[in-house]
């Protein structure tokens, strides 16, 4: 039989297709939006004739235009999240404030440089310990590498695995109450409490250190001291390094990984590796911002930990996102201006590998949304082991993860005088 008579069977149908077109259709509905917006400013501008007298005369005068501030009525994260920003310096006071505010974060982890700091902190970390555990891992992960094939790579370099045993160590740190000189060793603010039983009633002072030096001594804190003293560990034992700050009351680190070529996030709170979705979709938290400071500036890396801001996003309102974008290369133009060209060319190429990774996160949740939904145009529900199960927020009681919003799906416990009473016999 000739292949004239044989039926043709249809090409393959690839959805890497479709993702690019859907690409190349943003990309041609954004450069059309661009360009029709000098061309209706011109002709609001010339398109209508100048009124002779005798026709003003008889024509009612138009009512006067509401002044409108743009920097007061800011739209929605979710409407500008995919749009071009073109950098813009701030005027309005909120964006002048947010802006000194972040200067004054982009500080912190200039101390991590300290090179006396990081030898007092080599001195307190097992290195015995750590290099033995990472040992360990490594060729673990280099023997299963090598069973899959010849040109494999292992999951995880050596590097990254210093950094995990690090952080299972760092975990398991005991607290130690705090030194009686914390006034002059750099504590920000003291909290007082007082103990809530009747026979006791004696008060506890509870020092924010935040001196890296004081808190490798004390060994107490939350989320912002941990972040701050893992993040100098990691830059002793060689990491490279990011504190990541969170407008909603969080901190934590990212450390750099050269076997991936990205930023890996790291709590050493919860003692989470690589799981950047679990604020948002484990823990139930709504962001705004998450802005990552290092040594060579500062990145918005908020599309990272809310892949869909419609669920888990809050308002972006502290400044216009073109400000946000212009702050933050003010940040990385202070701290890049005494580095090498080699050191700048390849921070600019990492710059845009890494903007290409968070463009990849609101593409694939828009491409998972859209293959969610049915033929009838109605969201389906996700298949049965689609999505995956986060963990829970590990650090602090149920009640105050509660209060924070940040229990996930489980529901705070109830009240003393919400709970039913207690039979006999219970």
């Amino acid at each position: 039989m000739s292949d004239e008579g044989r039926p043709q069977l249809p090409p393959r149908f690839d959805p890497r297709d479709l993702t690019q077109q859907f690409e190349q259709l943003l990309r041609t509905r954004r450069l059309n939006a661009l360009a029709e917006r000098p061309r209706s400013r011109q002709s609001s501008q010339y398109s209508s004739p100048t009124p002779s007298r005798q026709s003003s005369r008889h024509a009612p005068h138009p009512p006067p235009r509401p002044s409108v501030d743009t920097h007061s009525a800011l739209p929605p994260y979710a409407s500008l999240r995919n749009m071009p920003k073109i950098p813009s310096p701030p005027q309005d006071t909120n964006s002048i404030r947010f802006r000194s505010q972040l200067l004054t974060l982009s500080h912190g982890p200039q101390k991590y440089e300290n090179a006396g700091l990081l030898d007092e902190a080599l001195a307190v970390i097992p290195l015995d310990r750590i290099y033995g555990e990472a040992e360990d891992e490594s060729q673990l992960l280099q023997a299963q590498a090598a069973s899959i094939g010849p040109n494999v790579k292992p999951e995880w370099g050596y590097q990254d695995c210093v950094i995990r045993a690090l952080l299972k160590w760092f975990k398991g740190l005991g607290m130690s109450p705090p030194t009686p000189d914390e006034s002059a060793r750099g504590a920000a603010r003291v909290e007082l409490y007082r103990c809530s039983d009747d026979a006791c009633r004696a008060y506890e002072r509870f020092p924010r250190y935040g001196d890296v030096w004081a808190l490798l001594q004390t060994r107490r804190g939350r989320c912002g001291e941990w972040a701050n003293c893992f993040s100098m560990l990691c830059r002793a034992v060689g990491g490279r390094v990011r504190w990541v700050w969170n407008a909603e009351d969080h901190v934590w680190s990212e450390v750099y990984s050269e076997q991936q070529r990205r930023w890996i996030h790291v709590d050493s709170c919860e003692g989470a590796w690589d799981n950047p979705r679990l604020y948002a979709e484990g823990w139930g938290k709504k962001m705004s911002y998450c802005i990552a400071f290092s040594a060579d500036g500062a990145t918005d890396v908020t599309r990272r930990y809310v892949r869909d801001a419609s669920k888990h996003g809050l308002d972006r309102n502290r400044c216009p996102e073109e400000v946000l974008v212009w702050i933050t290369d003010e940040i990385k133009k202070l701290r890049r201006e005494n580095a090498s060209k080699e050191d700048r060319r390849r921070l600019i190429i990492e710059d845009h590998r890494e903007e290409k990774e968070l463009r990849g996160y609101v593409l694939g949740a828009l491409a998972a949304e859209i293959g969610r939904i049915n033929i009838s145009g109605q969201p389906a529900a996700p298949p049965a082991g689609e999505e995956q199960k986060l963990p829970e927020r590990v650090s602090g009681d149920r009640a105050w993860r509660a209060a924070r919003g940040e229990a996930g799906n489980h529901p705070p416990p109830p009240r003393d005088d919400e709970r039913p009473p207690r039979r006999e016999g219970q």
